[in-house]
């Protein structure tokens, strides 16, 4: 079954404590993300990190060992950084499954093989998805609406893959910094002949935005939006192709 791609990494990551660092995220992290657009976005070098899929999977594995218990008993920080963490890291572990033969994460179906319902790993005791991290557990859990610049779902739409891991000790400052990235990249979000054009998810997730006026309002400088304005929105297409370092659009 699908649910046990990771058993044999499980198994040993279990006699190891869990490091709230995610050192080994990070290192990979920074050896393959590429950033553009002025830091305002990534890349990911999937043919590389193919070649460190021994390494992922050695940290998907330490994912997998923590047990709900011991989730329950760690701060509400290192509980956000984890998930954070698990939902990128797993997805990268997704598109390597099928790689180089894709060029969207919906190649994996939209029915059959639906990528975000797929319960294809164990987290916290029990089959997961990337759904279940994002809409069960920290939308539901956390009320943090910055997570929707944090998880990354491979592709050119999407906020981009942080170039490091997250962690508790900084997870404010960085959930602020992507925030700040996101909006003030104008192929994405933008004011423009009087309205105000941001992402697609502001759509799909308006609730974990509302007010929304008062939400943008915040970041009116960044989005090139006069202060105090409250323009009507709408809402970009969203660019599912893969965020492939080498096969990606030019931004």
């Amino acid at each position: 079954m699908r649910v046990l791609l990771l058993l044999s990494f499980v198994c040993a990551a279990h006699a190891q404590p869990f490091d709230h660092a995610h050192q080994a995220w990070d290192a990979l992290l920074k050896k393959h993300v590429v950033l553009i657009d002025g830091g305002k976005a990534s890349q990911l070098g999937y043919a590389a990190m193919a070649q460190d899929r021994a390494a992922l999977r050695t940290y998907l594995g330490a994912l997998s060992a923590v047990t709900e218990a011991q989730f329950n008993g760690w701060s509400r920080p290192q509980q956000i950084a984890f998930l954070i963490n698990a939902y990128n890291a797993f997805t990268v572990e997704k598109i390597l499954s099928r790689f180089p033969n894709l060029d969207s994460i919906w190649d994996f179906g939209k029915i059959f093989g639906n990528p975000f319902k797929d319960e294809f790993f164990t987290l916290l005791g029990r089959g997961s998805s990337l759904d279940r991290i994002e809409h069960e557990t920290l939308r539901k859990n956390y009320r943090e609406p910055r997570v929707h610049y944090a998880v990354n779902c491979a592709s050119i739409g999407c906020p981009m893959l942080r170039e490091e891991s997250y962690v508790a000790e900084r997870l404010e400052a960085q959930l602020e910094e992507q925030a700040r990235r996101f909006l003030s990249d104008r192929s994405r979000n933008r004011y423009r002949d009087g309205r105000l054009e941001v992402s697609k998810i502001f759509d799909w997730f308006k609730e974990d935005f509302e007010p929304r006026a008062h939400y943008f309002s915040r970041y009116a400088s960044l989005l090139g939006m006069p202060q105090g304005a409250a323009p009507p929105l709408a809402f970009l297409d969203y660019d599912w192709s893969l965020n492939d370092s080498r096969s990606s659009s030019p931004r």
